[in-house]
């Protein structure tokens, strides 16, 4: 069964090329054209599985729309704006973005990367029988209550699966496969915003502050992200 698109863009032309594109791939395109409407969508009893978000909306902004989707979905976004100002990247990011696409742009990558952000997301499939692990892997599942599977794309924490953003998942992921290594502002910039060079290292704290958040929902007393003050960020071996 297709997924369903949602398509948040009040530009009719941008919003018939994007669903172009995602007919082509196999997708079900909806398209609304007003923030309210988004939101509506998604509190239906089978929302959209991902929604392309403009920021610049006539009603309320795409940032708004995204704030108060958090509030009772995590269904991933895809922001899309003609914006390139840092500050949008980082505030949409830093609400729950999963990724930020500026105008103008291609469809197809666009679908490339709603593919990406929904594989993320799929349930891994597990053998009859459970693989036996490397000790590197085993070494690195037992990282501070952490599992990290990447050909998966996910990381557990005490047996249960955390939902990550993109920059989240990257984030952690560096931290788990340094356990007991001091990391940079500037070298997790380096590893995780690869595709986003002018984001400012300050939001590094920003998903911090969210994955601790994520990691106490789990385990009220958990704290295995050490901070070092003028330093920077180590994972508890």
């Amino acid at each position: 069964m297709s997924k369903t698109i949602l398509i948040v863009e009040d530009e009719s032309a941008i919003a018939d090329s994007i669903a172009y594109a995602l007919r082509t791939d196999g997708y079900c395109p909806q398209h609304v054209a007003l923030g309210e409407q988004a939101l509506a969508a998604m509190r239906a009893p089978e929302p959209p599985a991902l929604m392309v978000l403009d920021v610049g909306l006539p009603d309320i902004s795409g940032l708004e729309v995204c704030r108060r989707l958090r509030q009772f979905s995590d269904a991933p976004v895809i922001f899309l704006t003609a914006r390139s100002d840092e500050i949008d990247r980082i505030v949409g990011l830093e609400i729950g973005a999963d990724d930020y696409v500026t105008k103008p742009f291609s469809p197809r990558e666009l679908v490339a990367r709603i593919r990406v952000v929904l594989r993320r997301l799929q349930p891994p499939v597990r053998d009859a029988a459970p693989a036996v692990q490397s000790g590197a892997t085993a070494g690195l599942a037992a990282t501070a209550g952490f599992e990290l599977r990447a050909a998966e794309a996910r990381i557990l924490f005490r047996g249960r699966p955390l939902d990550l953003t993109r920059y989240e998942y990257l984030l952690l992921k560096t931290l788990v496969e340094h356990p007991g290594h001091v990391l940079s502002r500037a070298q997790l910039m380096d590893r995780v915003w690869t595709d986003a060079p002018d984001t400012l290292d300050r939001t590094v704290d920003g998903h911090i502050r969210s994955l601790r958040a994520k990691l106490r929902v789990i385990d009220p007393g958990a704290d295995p992200i050490q901070t070092h003050r003028g330093m920077g960020y180590s994972l508890s071996a």
